[in-house]
């Protein structure tokens, strides 16, 4: 039989306050994840948590900025404290600071966005890696982005680091296989969230990207997170380095 369920689990879902993360969050926790939500406002997690257990979930808020690797280290501590395992780890937060042609963006753009998007989910792997290898296994998702495959106009920077993402979840999932630690990928199209909104703003931009993908709509956040599920579960043991696109036939 074909299992999603993620009962007795501990997971850990990096910007969870809201758009895919949140919504990674309530599936895991609808089938039977505990979730520690991680973003960089405690109160936004809050509200997630609360919503999560009034539908009779499990979960706990735990806020860590993701550019700063101290915070880092000591969330990966406080989680090894408090549970002493770690099963899941979901690394979905990001940034895209900047919006405009490459030769004109400034080093700080630059640092943040590899900060975030390439620095800390190495350093969050390394350090669930550690917990899984010592548990005997684990499950690890990264949420990329079809721009790594190809990059979008006004992009570039977020889109070299999500290819750098997807080769870095190619190379820990070779490296922590032997542990029986599963490394995966989920590269979402467009997806209406607020991460978004440098191209939903704008009513051109937006046509011309609905042009581009043959279902003719951008996604909601809950769709990217079935598949998140599955490679997250043991419905995938058998599955690891895949990068799955989920993006509407863009890039078919």
């Amino acid at each position: 039989m074909v299992d999603f369920s993620l009962k007795g689990k501990i997971a850990l879902v990096t910007g969870a306050s809201r758009g895919i993360g949140e919504a990674i969050a309530h599936t895991f926790c609808a089938n039977g994840a505990h979730c520690i939500l991680v973003s960089r406002k405690q109160e936004d997690l809050e509200a997630v948590v609360a919503k999560i257990k009034e539908n009779g979930g499990s979960a706990e808020a735990m806020a860590c900025n993701m550019g700063y690797h101290d915070q880092i280290a000591a969330l990966m501590k406080a989680i090894e404290d408090k549970h002493g395992r770690l099963d899941i780890l979901v690394n979905n937060a990001a940034a895209n600071p900047y919006f405009g042609e490459m030769i004109n963006a400034e080093e700080w753009a630059w640092d943040k966005t590899l900060g975030v998007n390439l620095k800390a989910p190495f350093f969050l792997t390394q350090a669930a890696a550690k917990m899984m290898k010592a548990q005997g296994g684990g499950s690890i998702v990264n949420v990329s982005s079809i721009n790594g495959i190809r990059p979008a106009p006004f992009q570039g920077i977020y889109s070299i680091t999500k290819a750098g993402l997807t080769c870095m979840t190619q190379a820990f999932a070779k490296e922590l296989a032997p542990y029986n630690i599963r490394v995966n990928a989920l590269l979402p199209g467009l997806t209406e969230t607020k991460f978004s909104s440098a191209i939903t703003a704008s009513e051109e931009i937006t046509k011309m990207v609905l042009a581009q993908i043959p279902l003719g709509r951008m996604a909601q956040p809950e769709e990217m997170a079935g598949a998140v599920l599955y490679l997250a579960s043991s419905a995938s043991s058998f599955t690891t380095g895949a990068c799955i696109v989920c993006d509407g036939g863009m890039i078919a």
